[in-house]
């Protein structure tokens, strides 16, 4: 059995394996600003947490405008924007918990959680019930729903300390400084104190976060019933939830004509970049752009415990085959940024799928092909990114053009996404998964060579086996 059928079951006839055609590079990374690179990959927070796409861009809107109101200087206005943009960066991190404990889609369940108030013990209760064990047996949400009742305290605040731990560290690595890590860490606590992670209240809380919460609901609470019900939510939760000062200025600026219609997908990109503040405007270099392929490659990799280390690992063994074919370190660079980042569509899939310890059925299976696409649309985004978005998103293409998206064949699949694939591919074999346990390499490389020239790209598979003696063994894949 070769590792098309192991791992992906896919099936195609063979066709003629033509040369690839010659990479081609994306604009320089100096003429690019940081916030178009966060605000086009905020879009995959939007995926992981269940929200209309542009859910992160729309509350930054909002807090901004909030922030401007309650008179921020500049270099606050700065610190508000990223967090904003990044409130989101530790959401991947709880999403295979929260499938553990309630089963199905963790994605909806998130979306749904955003419009309950947490201190309303029967909303509280209404969600549970409406949500534990969905499909399960009686007996089975029966278990669900006494250990959620149970342990619920304990539960919320693990879960949310997760959550923001791992998403202040990430905006830490990303090179920000303490207000920004700060908003993005307390972004569940409340005025009244009765919030998470420490309970903080009123003015102890970051004014970042603050914002940043009210943002959040006023959105979710716009998309799901427009102005009037997110001005109502808004106000409804004043001096519980939000610092009564933060909803004065928002319902002021609400006021205003067009701030909501300014919250339309069309130009909303345009609308927010416009609201950084211009002396505080941050260009990309190399080092940073490597920085936040990194970082964003930890959010895929934190959604579940079979993906630990997926993405560095892949673009470790793509180095290692580039290098072997002799690619210039230029493009090798280029091309580590791209296997980083090939599997952010993966924050589309719910974990019910990604974690499922069975044989998926023919929903599941499509709902996981629609993972490229999404890495492909998400990475276009960034100018930058647009050589790099194809490349990236097409891993699962195979040369006899049985792969997905788009069943390309051939020529038309460049070798750095043949590279890609190849050490994608081999890493899948070699860590465990919710099905099976890790393959020793020997034998994971002996099923990738039935798939020579047919899903793999020989070259390629030829510069993985030589450098084979040297590549992580599969224990070392475990957290």
């Amino acid at each position: 059995m070769g590792v098309t059928a192991e791992i992906r079951g896919r099936f195609g006839r063979k066709k003629a394996v033509s040369p690839a055609p010659a990479p081609v590079g994306d604009a320089e990374p100096h003429l690019l600003r940081l916030s178009e690179v966060i605000g086009a990959l905020s879009y995959a927070l939007d995926l992981t947490e269940g929200q209309p796409p542009g859910h992160c861009l729309r509350a930054c809107w909002i807090g901004m405008h909030v922030g401007q109101i309650l008179g921020l200087d500049a270099d606050q206005l700065s610190d508000l924007y990223y967090a904003l943009l990044l409130k989101d960066a530790g959401c991947s991190s709880n999403a295979a918990r929260l499938w553990q404990l309630y089963g199905g889609d963790e994605r909806a369940l998130k979306r749904d959680f955003k419009t309950v108030d947490m201190q309303s013990l029967l909303q509280v209760g209404q969600f549970v019930l409406q949500h534990a064990g969905p499909g399960e047996a009686l007996r089975q949400r029966i278990q669900r729903l006494l250990n959620l009742y149970r342990n619920g305290g304990e539960l919320a605040t693990e879960l949310i300390q997760t959550r923001c731990e791992r998403g202040a560290n990430i905006v830490k690595r990303l090179g920000f400084g303490p207000a920004v890590a700060a908003g993005v860490y307390s972004l569940d606590e409340h005025w009244n104190g009765r919030g998470r992670p420490e309970g903080l209240a009123g003015e102890a809380i970051p004014i970042n976060a603050r914002i940043a919460l009210l943002s959040q609901i006023a959105d979710v609470f716009h998309s799901v019933g427009g102005a009037a019900a997110a001005r109502e939510e808004v106000q409804r939760r004043m001096g519980t939830w939000f610092d009564p000062g933060a909803v004065i200025a928002f319902l002021t600026v609400s006021n205003d004509a067009g701030f909501f219609e300014a919250l339309r997908p069309e130009g909303l990109e345009a609308r927010v970049a416009a609201l950084e503040p211009a002396a505080r405007v941050i260009l990309v270099d190399e080092a940073r752009l490597d920085v936040i392929a990194e970082a964003f490659a930890e959010v895929v990799d934190a959604k579940s415990s079979f993906t630990y280390g997926h993405s560095q690992r892949v673009a470790a063994y793509a180095g290692t085959i580039a290098r072997r074919l002799q690619m210039s370190e230029e493009r090798c660079r280029w091309l580590r940024r791209a296997a980083l980042l090939h599997d952010i569509g993966k924050l589309g899939v719910s974990n019910a799928i990604l974690d499922k310890p069975g044989r998926l059925d023919a929903a599941e299976w499509e709902a996981v092909k629609k993972h490229a696409q999404f890495s492909e649309d998400i990475l276009a985004r960034v100018s930058l990114f647009t050589t790099m978005a194809p490349v990236a998103g097409a891993h699962h293409e195979r040369l006899d053009g049985g792969g997905y998206p788009r069943q390309l064949s051939g020529s038309a699949i460049t070798l750095e996404t043949r590279i890609i694939t190849a050490a994608d591919i081999f890493d899948a074999l070699t860590a465990a998964r919710p099905y099976r346990g890790a393959i020793p390499i020997g034998q994971a490389l002996a099923m990738m060579e039935r798939d020579r020239d047919s899903a793999l790209d020989g070259r390629c598979l030829d510069a993985l086996k030589a450098c084979a003696p040297w590549l992580a063994l599969p224990s070392e894949h475990k957290p």
